[in-house]
Parts: structure tokens; sequence; C-alpha cells
């Protein structure tokens, strides 16, 4: 199962470094393509889609993976969510335009005057995030830390926590690399054939945001694939330090498959 917030999206392909569909086909997989770039669709909605599917793989599989960086879906399935909110669709798409015309500092500092508590709390680069704490506050006229009260839920399964990590230099190299090998294998003309989207929540990301910029002459492809491999690199830090701050995982190298397979067992005998 895919907990990879673009992975969802049939329409992204070469930016969300997809299973090939060789991959597709040898093993099966989940949350892959299931939803267009137009859908409105969030953890709420996964967490209720994804915990139903896990109730149903259960009853013929002892042992499901769960795979991807998303660390709020991820959270989702082990921990539950916070109190979903549906919030008009209007309500984002003005705030998406005034992100637009404004830029970063002025959501930021909204957020702040809304709601200090979660400004102080979120992660305050992350515009989709700001964005979403605004709507909430404008649709209920409440703070968006007020519906944080997340119950701690039961779940049917007991999960082993995994995290795939290594040291930073090889981990820098290798997000270099492979922005790389995604424009030789045609992530530019994936970009342009999606340009006519580029307002669309799902496209506000790295890899696509920066190759819009260049398509709309706001800079060089050189400067922003460079963008691409820095904005990669930040987030893959904040990712590594959510998880590590969030919650007890183990860690191996990308390597380890034997040790990877052993720690499953141990744990599935003896947990």
């Amino acid at each position: 199962m895919s907990a990879d917030a673009r992975q969802f999206y049939r329409e992204l392909n070469i930016g969300t470094a997809k299973p090939s569909e060789e991959q597709l086909n040898h093993v099966q997989h989940y949350f892959i393509g299931t939803k267009s770039i137009t859908d409105l669709y969030g953890a709420g909605h996964y967490e209720k889609d994804a915990i139903e599917l896990l109730n149903n793989l259960f009853i013929n599989y002892d042992l499901v993976f769960l795979v991807g960086g998303s660390g709020l879906y991820i959270d989702a399935i082990l921990n539950g969510i916070d109190d979903f909110i549906e919030v008009p669709i209007e309500f984002r798409e003005k705030l998406n335009k005034k992100f637009e015309e404004n830029g970063l500092a002025f959501i930021q500092q909204k957020l702040k005057t809304l709601d200090e508590d979660y400004y102080n709390f979120v992660d305050i680069h992350n515009s989709q995030r700001i964005i979403r704490a605004i709507e909430v506050c404008q649709f209920t006229g409440k703070t968006y830390s007020s519906f944080l009260n997340k119950q701690k839920v039961q779940r049917n399964f007991i999960p082993i926590k995994i995290l795939i990590t290594t040291n930073r230099e090889k981990l820098y190299s290798k997000i270099n690399l492979r922005v790389d090998e995604m424009m030789t294998e045609g992530l530019l003309e994936e970009v342009k054939q999606l340009q006519k989207y580029k307002h669309l929540n799902a496209l506000k990301t790295v890899g696509y945001k920066e190759l819009f910029d260049f398509i709309d002459e706001r800079t060089t492809l050189k400067f922003a694939v460079e963008k691409i491999k820095q904005h990669t690199r930040n987030y893959a830090k904040r990712q590594l330090t959510w998880f590590k701050n969030k919650d007890t995982f183990e860690e191996f190298e990308p390597t380890d498959v034997e040790k990877i397979k052993g720690y499953i067992d141990i744990i599935m005998t003896h947990g």
C-alpha cells in the first residue's frame, strides 16, 4: 500500500517516481494512480479508504507493507486523524490565488493572525498545510489547533515501524542523481502537459512547481533543476526529522534487506 501523497494521482508519473509497470504487475499495489489531480483527496479520505482496505486484506494476509514518505498519511493509519473538516473548495481556491499573488510570507502571517498556536507548531514552509489550516479557520470560525485533540484510536493490527535511511552525503547524492534521471526520462514534457492545471493543489509540489517557473520564463532550466534538487534535499531532511521525532522507528540502511527480514520475523513471532 502506498502512503505517498502524490502517487495517488494518475497524471503524475515521472515526478513522483511511481513504481514501473513491471513492478506493479509483479507485486499487488494499492493507492497508485487511483485519483485524478482534479479530485479533492486528503489524509481524512485516505485514512477511511486505507483502513477499510487493510481490514479486508488482513482476512487473507498476515503481513501488509505500507510504504511511503508522507508522514501525515502514515500517522493517519497508525494513530488516526483529527476531526476531519470538509471545507468548500472555493475557500482553498481563493487562498491558493492569494498565495500565488502574494507569496509564502503572506499566508504565514495570515495563519499567525488566525491561529498562533498552530503557526508555532506547523512547518511554516509547507504552503499546503498552512492553507489547509487557514481554510478551516475561515470556514469554522475556530482555530485549527482547536481540532487537534486527537484521541488514540484502536487498530486491529500491530505495526512494525521501519525507517529506511542512510548518511546525509549518500542520501543527497542519490537525490541529485534521481532528479537528473527524471529529467532524462521526460519530466519536463510531463510538466508541460499539465501546465493548465498548475493552480491545483496536487501540483504545488517539488519537481513540478519549479518547472512551471521555467515554462513561465521566470527562470532558466538549469536553475529550475538545481532548485528541484535543493527542495528535494530540504524535504528529505524534514521527513527524517519528522519520523524520528514523531514515533519510534527501527532504522536500517537501504541495503539491509536480510536484517529487515529478520527484524520482521522476530516481531511477528514474538510481538
